[in-house]
């Protein structure tokens, strides 16, 4: 069906807006998780240690969060796109200086933290796309913006292969291309919506965090995106260190790993509809349990693979959930609790690769890091349960919110 507004409406639509979301999202993404893909390359170059290699790569993850509060701000305030356009026009410093300057790990990850402001097109490329549309639409326009976490994957698969051809250091210029190519389209198609709402006072912000609920959310995602990101940028890793995998055998695995996680994020949304976050997200954390429990036992590459591509896939359909539980606290503050808990969210993508590769360095062996995650993992399960007891409430369907709501309130959702 194409994008066709509710009779009554306002809002007129925007294919091309949304299409130009959409590779906003994607190229940011892939820009985004680039050094994770580059790691094994980078890391014998520049000699580095386990701790070293999972502070690489984490470091794009918390500068990506940390930025996304500030983009959403000016974003929200002023033209979405401009403030979109001047994003992809940042990214050409940290991808210049990494291609054309010899590096150390200082210079590194001064280069990761700019790389990192990607990760804030969150708060461009989704509201962009949203507000162009009414309620009833919004699912479907949202998933197609938030479609582009599939960059993850095209980071995984081409970034090994044209590093091995050309060297590391010419990814990063090369990746400059398909980034002007980019910034064109989004500057030919992407549109601000004329009738764009009235922007949300920072105080409010500050309101939705003196809520306990926010937090306890903020440690739910921390789990299913943190684990998805931290996951899609150390697996290459990983696999390398432990398995002896080539970087190329490594990025593909964690490119599957990936895609099922990117993929399956809607249908896990569309369960927690018909059956409820709570119940949804019940079974993911448990199933991801097991895969940390099970990862801590080192199995051999062929288990080791399949359950990771299964647990990512359990990853992703716990974000879908957990959003589908979100709006049954924050009925009247969709977008800010939305906007807060995806921000917060990422420092567990952030803290994964650090653990591990710290982990590593101590003890010399990743299995007490998969423990600690299992244990993690835990604690979100007992205070789900606990949370669950306390509101009924978000067993009911955002369906039925989402109809009552202004389609505004919905922006921000990452």
């Amino acid at each position: 069906m194409p994008f066709v507004p509710s009779k009554g409406t306002e809002r007129p639509g925007s294919i091309l807006t949304v299409f130009a979301s959409f590779l906003h999202f994607d190229t940011c993404f892939t820009i985004w998780v680039i050094l994770g893909a580059l790691s094994v390359y980078i890391s014998p170059s520049l000699h580095l240690n386990p701790a070293q290699q999972g502070l690489m790569v984490a470091i794009p993850t918390l500068s990506g969060s940390l930025f996304r509060f500030p983009i959403g701000v000016l974003s929200d305030r002023f033209s979405t796109k401009w403030v979109g356009i001047g994003m992809l026009l940042f990214l050409f410093i940290p991808l210049s200086l990494g291609w054309l300057i010899p590096l150390n790990f200082p210079a590194l990850l001064g280069i990761g933290l700019m790389l990192g402001v990607a990760g804030a097109s969150f708060a461009i490329a989704l509201p962009l796309a949203s507000r162009w549309y009414p309620p009833s639409q919004q699912g479907l326009v949202m998933g197609i913006a938030a479609a582009g976490n599939i960059g993850t994957v095209i980071a995984n698969l081409f970034a090994p292969r044209l590093a091995k051809a050309y060297g590391w250091h010419n990814v990063l210029g090369i990746t400059m291309i398909p980034l002007a190519v980019i910034l064109l389209a989004f500057l030919l198609m992407a549109k601000d919506n004329p009738t764009k709402p009235k922007s949300v006072p920072v105080s409010r912000y500050i309101t939705a965090l003196r809520k306990a609920d926010l937090w306890w959310f903020c440690l739910l995602y921390s789990v299913t995106f943190g684990g998805f990101v931290g996951l899609s940028t150390f697996l290459p890793q990983f696999f390398h260190n432990q398995y002896g995998l080539n970087a190329i055998d490594a990025g593909n695995l964690a490119a599957g790993a990936a895609f099922m996680g990117s993929t399956l994020r809607p249908f896990g949304g569309y369960l927690a509809d018909k059956l409820g976050g709570v119940r949804t997200l019940t079974v993911v954390l448990v199933v991801v349990f097991a895969l940390y429990a099970l990862a801590s036992l080192l199995l051999p590459i062929g288990l080791a693979a399949t359950f990771f591509i299964i647990g990512m896939a359990f990853l992703g359909m716990g974000n879908g959930a957990i959003f589908q539980l979100v709006p049954q606290c924050f009925r009247t503050e969709i977008g800010v609790a939305t906007g807060l808990v995806g921000a917060f969210g990422g420092f567990g993508g952030f803290l994964l690769p650090i653990l591990m590769g710290n982990v590593k360095l101590s003890l010399n062996s990743y299995a007490p890091g998969w423990a600690i995650l299992a244990g993690f993992v835990l604690i979100a399960f007992v205070v789900l349960r606990i949370l669950a007891a306390l509101h009924s409430d978000w067993r009911s369907s955002w369906a039925i919110i989402r109809e009552a709501e202004p389609a505004s309130v919905v922006v921000g959702t990452p």
